[in-house]
């Protein structure tokens, strides 16, 4: 296989890491106004993801050196011309970082108010403009001979391009939702389950939508095998969540964004951002890749780092494999 296809592949995968497992650290944060009767329940939800939100977010970070050192080109015109969204993304991930941290380090309901705010906003906001930024790069932007990007903030907020962001914002929901009531007991558990029912009716809406605007308009034989696939198991993930099956739930929905994720770059394949305004100025898997020295250096790097990477999650997943309870989390504060 060419080195270019295999590293657009592979940085596919990297995304792929990223939207399953930071998708539903999204889904839990943006949840608490609605499952956090109190702050107890509002621990336990934040609970259920406090060991791994960390380790999972770290994928974007992996996912954008390799775009830099395998695509710099695509690296340079994404994050220049997307540079407000992407801030805006980074400051969002920072405030929820921050929150994690700092909401118990005061007793007051006040102070827990103000980072359990901060955590709902800076997990939404990355949810809808990462569905923004993809949906953007899938139909083309506006570029110049030299690949620089030629719009504005607001050219990127085209009708196309939040329909991406709200089903990304709706499917990232869902999908944390069925994580909580995976990781939680009792009254919790079963109104996250009904929840995730109410929620993901409107998601299959959503983003059956979104998924045949895409195929009508950019579509490929892959793209349309991928997404249908994809909505099989959001369909699937829905029908296992109102039988109370909460392991099927979840992995039909991991299945769900990893193969819609996947059905949007092979949209792209093989261009890396379409010029909308110029074909010929559009970046490609071969104008916008590095030297063959650097991908084969680089393949060999992932040939042994990957693995360890994929063994060290699977490993920290398991050791914290076991529900949340409220009374765990009451018997801590004592």
């Amino acid at each position: 296989m060419d080195l270019t296809v295999l590293w657009f592949w592979i940085v596919a995968f990297m995304f792929v890491g990223y939207f399953v497992l930071d998708g539903f650290d999204f889904g839990v944060g943006m949840s608490l106004p609605f499952l956090g009767k109190d702050d107890t329940d509002r621990r336990v939800l934040i609970n259920t993801i406090g060991p791994v939100w960390d380790l999972n977010e770290t994928w974007v970070i992996v996912a954008g050196a390799a775009l830099f050192a395998a695509f710099p080109e695509w690296y340079a015109t994404l994050f220049s011309g997307f540079y407000l969204a992407l801030l805006l993304i980074l400051l969002a991930l920072i405030a929820r970082g921050v929150s994690f941290e700092y909401r118990h380090q005061r007793p007051e309901s006040r102070w827990k108010k103000w980072f359990d705010g901060m955590i709902v906003v800076g997990s939404a906001v990355p949810a809808l403009l990462w569905g923004v930024a993809f949906a953007n790069i899938v139909q083309g932007v506006p570029l110049d001979a030299d690949h620089n990007y030629t719009g504005t903030l607001f050219d990127l907020l085209n009708p196309y391009a939040l329909l991406g962001g709200v089903t990304t914002l709706l499917l990232f929901f869902t999908h944390g939702v069925v994580f909580a009531s995976l990781k939680t007991e009792g009254d919790l558990r079963e109104r996250a389950r009904r929840l995730a029912a109410k929620s993901g009716l409107i998601t299959i809406v959503v983003a059956a939508s979104f998924l045949l605007w895409t195929g009508l308009a950019f579509g490929t034989l892959w793209f349309w095998i991928l997404a249908a696939v994809a909505a099989v198991a959001l369909i699937g993930g829905w029908i296992a969540n109102l039988r109370g099956a909460e392991g099927i739930a979840f992995t039909l929905l991991a299945v769900t964004v990893a193969t819609a994720v996947l059905a949007l770059f092979a949209a792209l394949f093989p261009d890396v951002m379409p010029a909308s305004n110029d074909p010929a100025n559009s970046l490609t898997i071969e104008n916008a890749s590095s030297t063959t020295y650097t991908l084969t250096v680089m393949s060999w790097v992932a040939v042994f780092c990957l693995p360890l990477v994929l063994l060290y999650q699977g490993w920290t997943y398991w050791v914290f494999r076991k529900r949340v309870s409220r009374a765990s989390i009451e018997a801590a504060a004592h």
